[in-house]
């Protein structure tokens, strides 16, 4: 039975307390997780993302876009932050290349296709080479039913990376999934991930959130095919950020940064 999806960019009340989300404050609760970080964007927004390889990191495509003007944020004004808590990361690299999947439009309005297509690659300008972090290996998407997890930043939680080890995928339409799991704003390019004997791998990326039944969901991105047009579109991409114009700077501030949606 096909769910009845209102899609939405905004909070929709949420309770992530309720819904075992767990804060990982300390380096010792962080283990294992380092790969996930914050992606800053023009020193005034942030979206999450993850390691997929020493020098990419996979996140959404609509976190590559100025939410004011709809233009692209120029790779200068990007940095990758992993494993991100109380001011500090493990690593810091600026931004080489950003792509957004070939077939993502900013501007579309929500729909499925929006979904599925909204994924993005961010390659470093220096590759992460650091014994505390591993990238994740990407994995075959979720059936419906299947148990997945998701570490993210976001709001009100933006310090320190925070993990939800359990929800459920609900739904697979057309190439997007819907998930029971919490998401708010900066939760952006969250990765989705299974657990496979005992190893955490990548089968999906946070889009956004809508309402599905009356109750709140999130949606994500499918990987496989389209992670693979999209590392087509990264290697083909020879002069990114090239005539884009720059963001005004903003202030920085350690927890008021501006929230990228959902």
């Amino acid at each position: 039975m096909r769910l009845f999806l209102v899609f939405s960019l905004w909070l929709l009340g949420t309770s992530a307390g309720a819904q075992g989300l767990f804060s990982m404050e300390t380096a010792e609760d962080g283990r294992g997780w380092e790969a996930v970080g914050r992606i800053e964007i023009a020193g005034s927004a942030f979206c999450t993302g993850a390691l997929i390889a020493p020098r990419l990191v996979l996140t959404a495509a609509h976190c590559l876009y100025d939410p004011d003007t709809g233009n692209r944020v120029p790779v200068e004004d990007m940095q990758f932050l992993a494993g991100w808590r109380n001011g500090r990361a493990a690593a810091y690299r600026l931004v080489r290349k950003a792509v957004p999947h070939p077939d993502f439009v900013y501007g579309a309005q929500a729909s499925t296709d929006r979904v599925r297509h909204d994924l993005a690659l961010i390659e470093l300008q220096h590759p992460i080479r650091n014994t505390t972090i591993t990238p994740f290996a990407v994995g075959p998407g979720p059936s419906k039913g299947e148990e997945v997890g998701v570490v993210s930043y976001a709001r009100d939680r933006s310090e320190a990376p925070s993990l939800q080890e359990t929800c459920e995928v609900l739904a697979r339409q057309d190439g997007m999934l819907v998930l029971s799991c919490v998401v708010d704003f900066g939760a952006s390019g969250s990765p989705v991930f299974r657990l496979q004997d005992g190893v955490a791998q990548i089968v999906s990326v946070v889009s956004s959130k809508a309402q599905a039944n009356g109750k709140p969901v999130a949606l994500a991105s499918g990987l496989g095919a389209p992670l693979d047009a999209l590392k087509s579109a990264l290697a083909a991409n020879r002069n990114p950020g090239a005539g884009l114009d720059r963001l005004a700077a903003g202030d920085r501030r350690e927890t008021g940064a501006r929230f990228v949606r959902p």
